[in-house]
Order: C-alpha cells, then structure tokens, then sequence
C-alpha cells in the first residue's frame, strides 16, 4: 500500500513538473515574442505623439529640435528636403595646447533628402561645375556623385496640411565618430588618436534659430601623444556644427583679380568655351544692393542705403568701457563704403537685453557679433561664413580674446615710447588702449569684410614721410589698415604731432569700391571690363598695391609684416635709435612699489622681439624679388630682382647693427632684476636667426639666377659670402681679441658653412592659396655647395694667418678649434 501511495506521489510530481516545464517554456516564448514585436515596432514609423511625447523639451526654428528623455530629434519641415545647407564646424571648447576655442575645422555644403523610410544625408559639392543649359553638364553630375554621410530611419511622421514634417532621431551622428563632425585629420595624425570613446561623449545641447541649427557635442579621443594631461591618455573637444540654410536665390558673383587683395573661393567650371578644365575664383562678400526707388539716385551719383544693413552686434560679455572703441571701429569702414556708393552700409549696435529680447542669442546666424572671450590668447580674428555657390557672405562673428590689450600693450610700448609719454607704463589709460582696441576692431572687421592681409601697402610711403607731421595727420602711416603696420616706431624725438597708427587708407576705400560698388544690368561676366578699368586707372601708383602676405621664405621684401616705410634699412636705423632711448628707462618705466620684475622682463623682451624684427626686414631684402601683378595690357615685368646696391647696403646694415655685437642692449641693470644666466645664449641665437635666414638655399639660389640673368647688376653670391665673412671675421685682419659673443657667431658660421655642404634638396612647397613662396634647389649640383666649400676653405686659410698673430689665450684656442673643425668638415675622417 505504501509502495503504491509512493508511486501515484512521484507520478504525480513528473505531470506537475511537465506542466511547469512547458509553462515556462511557453511564457519564455511569449516574452521574446513580445520583445521581437517591441523590437519591431520600434524600428517601424510610429504616430507622432508617441515619438515626440508630451515630456519632449522642444526648440522651435529651422528645425524644431526635440529632446525625449536622453534622445534627441529633428523635426525636418518636408519643405526643406533637397534644399542646400552650409554645415560649419568649430572647435568651441578645447584642451590646452590644441589651438584656441572658435577655430574653424570643417565646412561643407549637405542636402537632407527623404528616400522611402530613411533620411538621407548628402555632401554636395561646388568644386566641380558647368550650367545646367550645357550637355556637358551631365557628365559633371556623373562624375561628381553625392556621397551619402548618415543615414537615419524615419521615426514618425507629423500630417500637418499647412507643414509636413519628418522625425529622426539624431544621437548617433553626433556620439559617434562621424568624421565629418569631429576631430579633424590633421590632429588625429599629430596626436596619434587611436579611436573615439564614445563612451566619453555626450551632446551638450540643440538649438534652433530661423536660419540655422546649431549643436554643441563634446568628443573623446584615446591618443597616444595628448598635448595636455597626458596620464589620462585622451583628448576631449567640445565642437560646434552649425547648420545654416543657403538662399533661395544666390548673389551675383563678382570675380576675382590677384591685383586686388580679396578673400576668394574657386570653382573647376567645365562649361567655359576653354580647351582645358579652367578654375575660376569670385569674391566672399556681403550681399550689397540698391533699393529699387533708389536706383536712380544711385546712377546719379548720390550715396543711398543698402536694401539691406550690415550690422554687428557688440557682445553682452564686453566691459562696458570699451564698446564705444570697438563700435567706432566697426563703423570707421563707413567712409570705405561711400565710395562705393553706400552710407550707412556698416552699423554697430549692442545686442538688446534679456528682458528685451530672451530669444536673442549670438548663435543666430541672422546676427553678426564681436564676441568677447575671456581667454589669456593674445588675438583677435575675424572669421566669416560665406556661400560656395556665389561666395556671399552670410554672417561674421569676430572673436575679441581679453589678453589682445596685453598684445596691444607690448607693439605700442616698444614702437613708440621713445617719443610718446603715453606709452610708458605698464598699463595705459583707457583713452590710449581704447584707441588702440578701435585699431585692432578696425583690422578685424576689414577681414569680416571680405578683405586679406594687405603686406605690401606700407612700403607705399617714404620713410622720412612717417617723421612728419601734416603727412601723417592726412595719411596715417600706411594706405591700408590691412597691412601689419602697427605703430610708428620711425618718428623720432622732436617729431611733434606725428601719427602713430594707420586708419582706413586710400588702398582700403579703393578695395572696397573695387569689390562692392555695384554695377547696374550687367552679368558677373560683363562686369570684368569695367573691374579691369577701375584697377587700371591707378595703375603703377604704390598707394593702390596689393602684396601678399607671405610665410616661410620671405621673398618679396617689400611685402612683409610689421614694417614701416620703403627703406628697410632706414626705418631700421631709425627703430634701432629709439630702442636705445627705451632700454636705459625700462626700469623707470616699469617700476611700482610692491612689485616684482615681471613686466620689466617681458617689455626687456620686447626690446629683443622688436630688433628681430628689424633684422628680419633688411635680410628678407638680400636675394629678394618684387612681385608687382600685372596683366597684358599692363607695361613692365611682374618680378623683379632688388637692386644690386640695395642688397649690398641690407648686407652692410647686418654687418653693422647685428653681426658687430650689439652690447646696447645688455643692460646688467637690468639683466640682475630679470636673468640668472642666459643672455650669451639669448644673442647667440638672435644673431644665429638671421644668419641662418640669409645663408638659406631659396636666397642663395635666386643670387645665382640673379647673376646669370644679369651678371653686370647682380649682386653674385660669391660677393655676399666675402662679405658676410669679412663683417663676421673682421678680427682676423688686425689679430684682435675675439670675444665670446663673436667666437659664438663664427662657430656658427662654421656650422651653416658645413650644413651649406650637406643640405638636402629643396623642392616645391604648397603655396597656400598664394601665402607661401618656395624656391627648387638641387643642392649637390647647384655652385651652392662649391662656393661654401671655397668659403671655408679661404677662411681656414685665413684662421692659420691670423693664429700666430694674437696673443690672447683664448681667442688662439678658438681659432685653432675653429681650424680643426674646418679640417674635419673638409676632409671627414
């Protein structure tokens, strides 16, 4: 009986268990089943409202963001598919050592495009054209694809009659590494950046305005050589996209001329009547017009307001004493625009208040605004946003970083305190530095304006000219505010009532005329007749030149930063006599009670900065050739060598001022206040710079051309080797002591001399849409290698001669290592 009890027990346990077994079998089927359908119905379009929930934060404007818990989204209007938008990109937070927050890392046109149940996101380029009128038009459609950069799945639709619209979520093509919106290759590569942690990353915030949609993301990059804390073996950035939307109609283009300085963008226009693929290149400029009842004023010759202003708004953040200096800047390039046509054409306003107007906000691309950034950078930049299709620019904001008054500080003091009272000190008055902010407002908003460095404009003025008084009253010192003419550091004690600084010049009014007075019922193609004529009336005159500004090899000298006047030489001598007034103040000058040397060291620097900059400007005249664009219904040569008697007087200056040791300028005074050690070495490398920089190859190579071009005016490169041998060594002639700072410049000599002998080839360098200059020198074939090798060779000959002729120690041990050093370079062991 038992045993039977015991049985039906455990039969009945097995049922139960089977039942219990299949229940769980069937309810783990049917929860994957509803996780599948889940999964499902998530990835399918879904009716609005469960999208965009009641809790969603939105922000109304060209898009209308939504924020659903942790997830954004875009809410595209339909009709704004296939419409053409401007994505640019900024690094607007950074980690120290990666440049300075506002710097532009990437711009590029995108198309939102709706294809069955995605949204398609495409890069459109305007590299490549030709009308849409031309066969071969099709041709550049088919070879100049649209590659497709993300792709979003429609999330929900909104049925409004008035305004359809489409909903995607957008988290991942700001989290993830989508190249296009983050770190660009140029610093992955320096940084050695491995990959994204996207775990590191986050969107900080979506806004919308009329015009653009702005997202702020922060990014997190595993790299090998972070250029800051680098234990933690990362970068994080936090970057900007803007997306602004393009006008329905772009602006009449105006073409571009090298003879005029203007920021330009190209295009590859295969629809030209040319045998070859032509790049043509038009002007970034604000879309400028005359209101229809104002034409007739306009064409007779009456100045009328533009249809619409350009206007810059003054940040908020800006102390409030110098925002009249930085509007007064804003509003000096009214007297540019009058003469083409304009008044009122330029307006600076400050922003309203947040009580005024809480949606107004410096991200919209509508307004324009010089932001100010409390950042120890000592700059300021004025960047702006234009349309590839007609190069319209679209809005400005120019970037004020607080520490540019310390930059302003230094220029201003060191160019001109020998004269000027007001300048000395380490802080000026508010009258002084507001003036100097309204210069630096005055540059920048030019750069806004659609106009580049103008390098070559100050050369237009003689440098006696800058001492005088009426001169500079009615010219200031330089014909364009573009150029790096910072402060007139040529006038000299007793030139009462001289200016300082340049204003908007004859070459800015003339620029802007060139490039924004509008020319009534013509195409942009026949407009260039009347642009060619308009260049050519001031043809020849230097007041009306553009030079270019140039990096790495300085090859024009007459198109150079921070120099004065068209003497190199002269204003030198002039700049080098008031750095000998400042050096014996300094102390003075700087002095407060209860306070270190600090600034005493940095404005004694200053000093040293300035007479490398002299030095600079008369060696870049040694090998140097004038660019002068010309077309051919222009006379004369486009590129021409200095003059022989000019480069022979820069060598002379050299030998002089910089190679005859300087001893003005190491005043024990103060180098007891400011130094431990090191001032051998400060003008050991001082001298060293400008050595190097007129024993390079593109200087020496251009001296050989010179000569076998023109052998009887050219100033050889045998004759500037003599004589930078005989100003280094000119103690060997009379077997004087040589002292230490001489035994440094002629090791170093010795040592450019032997590299002279090795170099490398020099081959074409990217010139950076103009910037930079580079000359081809096949070093071991060119007469450069057997003319150093001569050079030592008659200076080793010259060191023996001299050795048994001086009878201080060291000045003979000098010559005899000095010898040795030759014998090994010209016979290596």
């Amino acid at each position: 009986m038992k045993r039977k009890l015991l049985l039906k027990l455990l039969l009945l346990l097995f049922v139960f268990g089977c039942q219990t077994a299949e229940a769980q079998i069937f309810k783990k089927k049917k929860k994957d089943t509803e996780k599948e359908a889940n999964t499902s119905s998530k990835d399918k379009i879904q009716p609005y409202d469960k999208v965009i929930t009641k809790d969603a934060v939105s922000d109304e404007g060209l898009f209308t963001s939504h924020l659903v818990e942790e997830n954004y989204f875009f809410e595209i209007p339909d009709s704004l598919f296939n419409k053409e938008m401007l994505m640019v990109s900024r690094i607007s937070k950074t980690a120290s050592g990666i440049g300075f927050g506002g710097g532009k890392i990437n711009t590029q046109v995108l198309r939102w495009e709706k294809k069955d149940k995605k949204v398609l996101l495409r890069v459109v380029s305007h590299d490549v054209v030709a009308a849409d009128s031309l066969p071969v038009h099709e041709a550049v459609i088919n070879s100049n694809f649209e590659p497709v950069l993300y792709a979003f799945d429609i999330k929900a639709f909104k049925k409004d009659s008035l305004n359809p619209s489409t909903v995607i979520e957008v988290n991942d093509i700001f989290i993830k590494d989508t190249k296009p919106f983050g770190m660009p290759e140029r610093y992955r590569k320096q940084y050695k950046v491995s990959r994204l942690d996207e775990g590191r990353g986050y969107i900080e915030s979506i806004k919308s305005y009329p015009l653009n949609v702005e997202v702020r993301h922060v990014k997190t990059y595993l790299a090998s050589e972070a250029p800051s804390n680098e234990s933690l073996g990362s970068i994080s950035v936090e970057i900007n996209n803007s997306m602004v939307l393009l006008p329905e109609k772009p602006m009449k283009r105006r073409y571009f001329d090298e003879r005029v300085g203007w920021f330009a963008r190209g295009q590859v226009d295969y629809g030209l009547d040319a045998q070859e693929s032509k790049t043509i290149k038009f002007l970034d400029r604000w879309r400028l017009e005359v209101k229809d009842e104002d034409l007739e004023k306009y064409k007779n010759g009456e100045l009328v307001e533009p249809k619409k202003q350009i206007i810059y708004y003054v940040d908020r953040a800006t102390p409030k004493k110098w925002v009249p200096f930085i509007k007064q800047g804003i509003e000096d390039w009214q007297t540019a625009f009058e003469a083409a046509g304009f008044k009122n054409a330029i307006i600076a306003k400050e922003p309203p208040t947040k009580e005024e107007d809480p949606e107004w906000s410096p991200e919209d691309v509508r307004y324009s605004v010089v932001r100010y950034l409390a950042s120890p950078i000592p700059n300021a930049n004025g960047p702006h946003v234009s349309d590839p299709r007609s190069g319209e620019i679209l809005e400005s904001d120019i970037n004020w970083y607080h520490n540019v008054m310390t930059l302003l500080r230094n220029w201003y003091f060191v160019q001109t305190a020998a004269i000027n009272p007001a300048a000395r000190g380490v802080s000026f008055d508010d009258d002084i530095m507001g003036r100097l902010i309204r210069f630096v407002s005055s540059h920048e908003v030019g750069h806004t304006l659609g106009l580049p460095h103008n390098m070559g404009s100050s050369v237009a003025y003689p440098v006696d000219s800058l001492r005088s008084k009426t001169f500079t009253e009615k010219n200031g010192t330089a014909p364009s505010i573009m150029d790096y003419a910072r402060f007139n550091y040529i006038a000299q004690p007793g030139d009462d009532g001289v200016a300082l600084m340049p204003d908007i010049g004859v070459y800015d009014k003339y620029a802007i005329q060139w490039g924004y007075k509008p020319i009534l019922n013509t195409t942009a193609e026949e407009e260039k007749s009347t642009l060619d004529q308009w260049i050519m009336a001031h043809s020849g005159d230097p007041l009306y030149r553009f030079g270019h500004q140039q990096v790495g090899d300085i090859v024009d000298p007459s198109s150079q930063t921070e120099d004065l006047g068209d003497d190199a030489m002269k204003a030198g001598a002039y700049g080098i006599a008031n750095l000998k007034r400042i050096v014996p103040k300094l102390i003075e000058w700087t002095a407060e009670d209860g306070k270190n040397y600090e600034d005493l060291n940095k404005l004694y620097g200053q000093v040293f900065s300035q007479f490398n900059r002299y030095m600079g400007h008369v060696s870049n005249n040694i090998g140097g050739v004038y660019e002068n664009h010309k077309t051919y219904d222009q006379e004369g040569a486009v590129y021409t060598a200095v003059p022989k008697a000019h480069q022979q007087k820069a060598m002379a200056f050299l030998n002089e001022q910089l190679f005859k040791t300087p001893l003005w300028m190491l005043d024990q005074n103060i180098l007891e206040r400011t130094e431990y050690s090191g001032y051998l070495e400060q003008m050991r490398s001082m001298q060293v710079r400008t050595l190097n920089n007129v024993l390079s190859l593109g200087k020496m190579a251009r001296l050989i051309e010179f000569e076998t071009s023109n052998p009887k005016e050219a100033y050889s490169l045998i004759q500037m080797m003599s004589e930078i041998r005989k100003g280094i060594w000119s103690e060997l002639r009379n077997g004087v002591a040589i002292d230490t700072y001489r035994r440094n410049l002629q090791k170093a000599h010795v040592d450019r001399l032997e590299y002279l002998l090795t170099a490398d080839n020099q081959t074409k360098a990217s010139d950076f849409g103009g910037y930079r200059k580079s000359t081809v020198v096949n070093t071991s074939q060119s007469d450069i290698r057997t003319i150093a090798r001569a050079e030592l060779n008659i200076l080793n000959r010259d060191i023996k001669n001299a050795r048994n002729r001086v009878s201080d120690m060291m000045t003979k041990y000098h010559l005899i290592d000095v010898s040795e050093r030759i014998n090994l370079i010209l016979e290596p062991k």
